[in-house]
Protein backbone atom coordinates (compact mmCIF):
# COMPACT_ATOMS: atom_id res chain seq x y z
CA UNK A 1 0.00 0.00 0.00
CA UNK A 2 1.14 3.69 -0.83
CA UNK A 3 0.17 5.72 1.95
CA UNK A 4 -0.31 9.39 0.67
CA UNK A 5 -0.55 11.84 3.34
CA UNK A 6 -2.28 15.32 3.30
CA UNK A 7 -1.22 17.95 3.81
CA UNK A 8 -4.28 19.74 3.83
CA UNK A 9 -3.64 21.17 0.53
CA UNK A 10 -5.97 21.26 -3.30
CA UNK A 11 -3.41 18.83 -4.71
CA UNK A 12 -3.33 16.32 -2.87
CA UNK A 13 -6.50 14.27 -4.76
CA UNK A 14 -4.47 15.33 -8.11
CA UNK A 15 -1.51 13.15 -6.57
CA UNK A 16 -3.93 10.44 -5.60
CA UNK A 17 -5.10 10.36 -9.48
CA UNK A 18 -1.77 10.11 -10.76
CA UNK A 19 -0.41 7.45 -8.38
CA UNK A 20 -3.58 5.37 -9.36
CA UNK A 21 -2.27 5.64 -13.18
CA UNK A 22 0.25 2.85 -11.55
CA UNK A 23 -1.90 1.57 -8.04
CA UNK A 24 -4.89 0.96 -6.78
CA UNK A 25 -3.47 0.19 -3.74
CA UNK A 26 -3.56 3.97 -2.14
CA UNK A 27 -3.93 5.37 1.02
CA UNK A 28 -4.78 8.63 1.96
CA UNK A 29 -4.69 9.78 5.85
CA UNK A 30 -4.76 13.85 6.82
CA UNK A 31 -1.29 15.33 8.24
CA UNK A 32 -2.66 15.00 12.14
CA UNK A 33 -5.53 11.76 11.69
CA UNK A 34 -2.69 9.04 12.93
CA UNK A 35 0.47 8.95 15.07
CA UNK A 36 3.94 8.02 13.22
CA UNK A 37 3.66 5.06 15.34
CA UNK A 38 0.00 4.32 13.65
CA UNK A 39 1.41 5.24 10.21
CA UNK A 40 4.38 2.67 10.99
CA UNK A 41 1.40 -0.07 12.10
CA UNK A 42 -0.05 0.17 8.06
CA UNK A 43 2.91 -1.12 6.95
CA UNK A 44 2.91 1.05 3.88
CA UNK A 45 5.49 0.52 0.98
CA UNK A 46 6.10 3.62 0.27
CA UNK A 47 4.97 7.37 1.86
CA UNK A 48 4.23 10.61 -0.47
CA UNK A 49 3.90 13.56 1.73
CA UNK A 50 1.80 15.87 -0.53
CA UNK A 51 2.09 19.36 -0.98
CA UNK A 52 0.12 21.75 1.76
CA UNK A 53 -0.08 25.41 2.46
CA UNK A 54 1.99 27.34 5.12
CA UNK A 55 5.55 25.72 5.82
CA UNK A 56 6.82 22.36 7.46
CA UNK A 57 5.84 23.48 10.62
CA UNK A 58 1.88 23.36 9.71
CA UNK A 59 2.70 19.38 7.93
CA UNK A 60 1.59 17.48 11.10
CA UNK A 61 3.04 14.21 11.48
CA UNK A 62 5.06 14.59 8.52
CA UNK A 63 8.41 15.96 9.94
CA UNK A 64 8.09 13.12 12.37
CA UNK A 65 7.58 10.49 9.62
CA UNK A 66 10.85 11.96 7.72
CA UNK A 67 12.71 11.74 11.73
CA UNK A 68 11.40 7.97 12.04
CA UNK A 69 11.42 6.32 8.93
CA UNK A 70 13.82 7.66 6.73
CA UNK A 71 16.08 4.94 5.55
CA UNK A 72 13.06 2.11 6.45
CA UNK A 73 10.21 3.33 3.65
CA UNK A 74 10.89 5.25 0.58
CA UNK A 75 9.06 8.55 1.21
CA UNK A 76 8.61 11.11 -1.66
CA UNK A 77 7.95 14.80 -0.87
CA UNK A 78 6.12 16.92 -3.31
CA UNK A 79 6.43 20.60 -2.78
CA UNK A 80 5.94 21.34 0.99
CA UNK A 81 7.05 17.46 1.22
CA UNK A 82 10.40 18.52 -0.15
CA UNK A 83 10.65 21.52 2.10
CA UNK A 84 9.75 18.96 5.08
CA UNK A 85 12.35 16.54 4.32
CA UNK A 86 15.02 19.23 3.92
CA UNK A 87 13.99 20.74 7.51
CA UNK A 88 13.63 16.96 9.14
CA UNK A 89 17.15 16.82 8.62
CA UNK A 90 18.09 19.84 10.30
CA UNK A 91 18.46 22.50 6.90
CA UNK A 92 16.35 25.73 6.80
CA UNK A 93 13.52 26.81 4.64
CA UNK A 94 13.82 30.45 3.38
CA UNK A 95 11.53 32.89 1.52
CA UNK A 96 12.11 32.01 -2.38
CA UNK A 97 13.41 34.89 -4.97
CA UNK A 98 10.37 34.80 -6.89
CA UNK A 99 6.88 33.90 -5.40
CA UNK A 100 6.00 31.01 -8.20
CA UNK A 101 1.80 30.35 -7.42
CA UNK A 102 0.31 29.01 -10.29
CA UNK A 103 3.77 29.45 -13.01
CA UNK A 104 5.64 27.29 -14.97
CA UNK A 105 9.73 27.17 -14.74
CA UNK A 106 12.25 25.65 -16.87
CA UNK A 107 14.43 23.19 -14.69
CA UNK A 108 17.84 21.67 -15.65
CA UNK A 109 18.40 18.22 -13.74
CA UNK A 110 22.02 18.27 -12.21
CA UNK A 111 23.13 14.66 -12.32
CA UNK A 112 21.54 11.00 -12.77
CA UNK A 113 19.25 10.73 -10.01
CA UNK A 114 16.52 8.25 -9.23
CA UNK A 115 13.39 10.49 -10.00
CA UNK A 116 14.39 11.75 -13.37
CA UNK A 117 15.63 8.43 -14.96
CA UNK A 118 14.88 8.28 -18.47
CA UNK A 119 13.10 11.90 -18.48
CA UNK A 120 14.55 14.82 -20.23
CA UNK A 121 17.63 16.65 -18.66
CA UNK A 122 15.76 20.15 -19.29
CA UNK A 123 11.78 20.08 -18.69
CA UNK A 124 8.90 22.45 -17.90
CA UNK A 125 7.09 22.04 -14.74
CA UNK A 126 4.58 23.90 -12.51
CA UNK A 127 5.04 25.69 -8.88
CA UNK A 128 2.74 27.12 -6.68
CA UNK A 129 5.15 28.08 -3.50
CA UNK A 130 7.26 30.75 -1.83
CA UNK A 131 9.18 29.17 0.27
CA UNK A 132 12.29 26.77 -0.88
CA UNK A 133 15.02 24.98 0.75
CA UNK A 134 18.22 27.12 1.37
CA UNK A 135 21.08 25.62 -0.79
CA UNK A 136 23.83 27.51 1.95
CA UNK A 137 23.45 25.04 4.58
CA UNK A 138 21.50 22.07 3.12
CA UNK A 139 22.01 18.81 5.16
CA UNK A 140 24.94 16.67 4.09
CA UNK A 141 23.22 13.49 3.23
CA UNK A 142 20.84 15.35 0.55
CA UNK A 143 22.11 16.03 -3.29
CA UNK A 144 20.49 18.66 -5.03
CA UNK A 145 18.67 17.20 -8.62
CA UNK A 146 17.62 19.49 -9.94
CA UNK A 147 17.45 23.55 -9.62
CA UNK A 148 16.11 26.55 -11.17
CA UNK A 149 17.46 29.59 -13.44
CA UNK A 150 17.74 31.16 -10.23
CA UNK A 151 19.75 28.18 -8.73
CA UNK A 152 17.02 27.71 -6.19
CA UNK A 153 16.68 23.72 -5.05
CA UNK A 154 13.78 22.29 -7.04
CA UNK A 155 15.02 18.16 -6.23
CA UNK A 156 16.84 16.34 -4.10
CA UNK A 157 17.55 13.04 -2.69
CA UNK A 158 19.30 10.63 -0.90
CA UNK A 159 19.02 6.75 -2.03
CA UNK A 160 20.82 6.11 1.51
CA UNK A 161 18.06 7.21 3.21
CA UNK A 162 15.09 6.55 0.60
CA UNK A 163 14.51 10.02 0.79
CA UNK A 164 12.83 12.15 -2.66
CA UNK A 165 11.85 15.58 -2.88
CA UNK A 166 10.42 17.48 -6.02
CA UNK A 167 10.05 21.25 -5.23
CA UNK A 168 7.59 21.56 -8.17
CA UNK A 169 4.18 19.83 -9.21
CA UNK A 170 4.35 16.67 -11.21
CA UNK A 171 0.36 16.40 -10.68
CA UNK A 172 -0.30 19.73 -12.68
CA UNK A 173 -1.53 20.25 -15.48
CA UNK A 174 1.27 22.92 -16.31
CA UNK A 175 3.45 20.19 -16.12
CA UNK A 176 3.66 17.84 -18.88
CA UNK A 177 2.10 14.86 -18.18
CA UNK A 178 5.04 12.36 -19.53
CA UNK A 179 7.54 14.53 -17.02
CA UNK A 180 4.79 13.92 -14.13
CA UNK A 181 4.13 9.81 -14.96
CA UNK A 182 8.07 9.53 -15.26
CA UNK A 183 8.96 10.79 -12.10
CA UNK A 184 6.28 8.97 -10.14
CA UNK A 185 6.97 6.11 -11.51
CA UNK A 186 10.44 6.00 -10.97
CA UNK A 187 9.88 6.39 -7.50
CA UNK A 188 7.53 3.63 -7.55
CA UNK A 189 10.45 1.52 -9.04
CA UNK A 190 12.09 2.11 -5.62
CA UNK A 191 9.64 -0.14 -3.91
Amino acid sequence: MILLIDNYDSFTYNLYQLLGEFTTNIKVIKNDKLTCHEITELHPQAIILSPGPGNPNDAGVSLEVVENLQGKIPILGVCMGLQVIVQALGGEIIPAQTLMHGKTSNLSFTQTSTLFQGLPKNVTVARYHSLVGNRQNLPTELTVTAYDSQNEIMAVESKANQLYGVQFHPESILTDPKIGRGIVRNFLNEI
